[in-house]
Formats: C-alpha cells, structure tokens, sequence
C-alpha cells in the first residue's frame, strides 16, 4: 500500500514492461497522438498509419530550437546560467538542428528576403528565451531530470509513452512537471485540453514510480504565463479511463477503416487540407493490410530531432 500525494491509502498500479507480466502490448499512445485523434480522427489516420510526410512549420522548428537551448540551460553551472548565456546558445543550437536535418533551411527563402524573415524568426526565438528567465531564475534550480523519455504498459496492454521537457524533486520527494510551451496561454475553457498532457505524464510517472506527482506546470513562453495544477489519484484515474477509450475509438476506426475529418481552427494551418474530404479533397487508398498484420503498437509515430514542441 502506498500513501499518496492525494493523501489516501490506494494501491498503486503497476509498471509493466512491454510483454512483462503476462500482458502483450496491443498498441501505444503518446500525448501527441492521442491529441492528433481528438483533434481530427483523420489526421491522426494521415500521421500514423498513412505516414504522410509534413513540412516542418518555423513554429515547430522554432519550439525545438527554444526548447534545446532551455534543456542546454541547466548544463552550465549554477551561476552562469544567465540571460546572456542562454541566448549566446541560440545560434549553436539552429546550426546543430541544421546539420542534423539540412532541409530545415528550406524553411526560408534565399536572398535579402529569406535572411530577414530568418532574423525576425530568431528574434522571436530570443524574446522567448528572455521571457523563461521572467518566470523563473533557473540558478535556483537544479532539475532532477531534462528530456527524459518514459514508458509504461498499463494492464490493457497500451502502451504509454512521451517525452517530459523537465521534472523537478524537492528534498521532501515531491514531484513537479514542468512543459515549455512556445505558445500563448490557452483561454480558460481550454484549459483542460492543455492539461491532458501534462496528466497523461503525471499518470505515467505515478505508474512508474508509485508517487502522484505534487504539481504540474505549464510555461508558456509567447506571453509569459504559468498555468498550475495540482493532480490527485482521482485525476490521474480519469486520465488513465479517457487514454483506454480514446484506444478503443482508435481501434474501432482501425477496424472500420472508417477515420472521419473533423474540422476545427487548426485546420488553415494542417498539411493534409488538400486531401481532405471536407475541403474538396479525397484521402489516399489505406494501406494494404499485409498476410501478417503487424500490432498496432508499431503504428505509433517515432519522435525524431525535430519534435512536437508546438506552439499551441
């Protein structure tokens, strides 16, 4: 029996390795994908299981690049992380992420045009770096854990799955997660929307290390607002109950072939409008089911250098 942050006596559910215990993996959901699908069940069916290529967005791009010089922050000593360090890292960390993938120069135009927008592009990335350091002073802190990948196969056998940008451990074992957002703040009745991820996180960590994490942050850096939230195991429950129905709505549309467009604001800036039955467009054949039809856990979408670090 474990004690929880929420202050109850509960048993904490296990951590399963894939396969371990008995229970087979059946598919795996990161936060991205399972937003994907709550946003438009057809994009989710373009990302994962057509594999259509995207262009990467200045947006995206500029949020890994934010996001790389923020994890590089905590690298330096305590009293050299400053202002004037993080943003000296800016131009190291777009010329690593251009050698890593040289089409993100497509990004701009040639000549005196492109190099203005590029200007204006890292500027952007700049005011965002010098609005972190009015959030917080990162010489305060020493993160417990940057980047840090984790996993965990709940009883059902989904596997869960993500990437958390930083988790902070007072000396008391108290947990906090914390998510860089190159972003505004959402309005209030979207919040929760917002929060889902940063839930789906908290449940893994819960699994994985039997401790309701005490606090999860948001930081958005576009217009430098912090958004709080305190879970409890009853959150992190409903997470787990909403994380297996939004599989089950996967799987049935995996079995139907049935993956219906729903439209919304994002869809001015989403790459597949073209092919969009709701636009004029019509989507491509699905893709053969082979003789030997592969789990649906290798449908899921791998992270690559330029990850989802969004602006939404």
């Amino acid at each position: 029996m474990t004690t929880t942050d929420a202050g109850s006596e509960a048993s904490v559910p296990s951590a399963r390795d894939g396969g371990a215990g008995g229970v087979a993996v059946v598919g795996s959901l990161s936060p991205s994908r399972a937003g994907d699908f709550m946003t438009c069940p057809l994009l989710y069916r373009f990302r994962v299981i057509d594999r259509i290529p995207e262009r990467p967005s200045a947006a995206a791009v500029r949020g890994t690049l934010v996001h790389a010089v923020l994890e590089r922050l905590f690298d330096l000593p305590t009293g050299g992380r400053t202002p004037e360090a993080a943003l000296g890292m800016l131009g190291p960390e777009w010329e690593r992420l251009l050698a890593e993938e040289p089409e993100l120069a497509g990004l701009f135009a040639d000549g005196e045009a492109g190099d203005a927008e590029r200007a204006e592009w890292l500027g952007q990335a700049r005011r965002m770096v010098e609005r972190y350091f009015a959030l917080e002073d990162p010489r305060r802190l020493e993160p417990a854990e940057r980047e840090l990948f984790v996993e965990t196969v709940l009883e059902s056998g989904l596997k869960l799955r993500g990437y958390i940008d930083r988790v902070d451990v007072a000396p008391s074992g108290d947990v906090r997660i914390v998510d860089y957002k190159t972003g505004t703040a959402p309005r209030a009745d979207f919040e929760a929307r917002a929060l889902f991820q940063m839930k789906f996180y908290a449940l893994v960590l819960w699994r994985l290390r039997g401790r309701v994490p005490r606090l999860l942050q948001l930081m958005y850096l576009g217009n430098g607002e912090i958004l709080r939230y305190e879970p409890d195991e009853a959150d992190l429950r409903a997470t787990q109950r909403k994380v297996e129905a939004l599989w089950a709505a996967i799987r049935r549309a995996m079995d139907s072939g049935e993956w219906r467009p729903r439209t919304g604001r994002l869809c001015d800036w989403c790459d597949h409008k073209e092919r969009c039955p709701e636009f004029g467009g019509t989507p491509p054949p699905l893709p053969e089911v082979p003789v030997r039809r592969p789990s649906p856990a290798d449908l899921e979408v791998s992270e690559g250098a330029v990850r989802e670090h969004g602006d939404l």
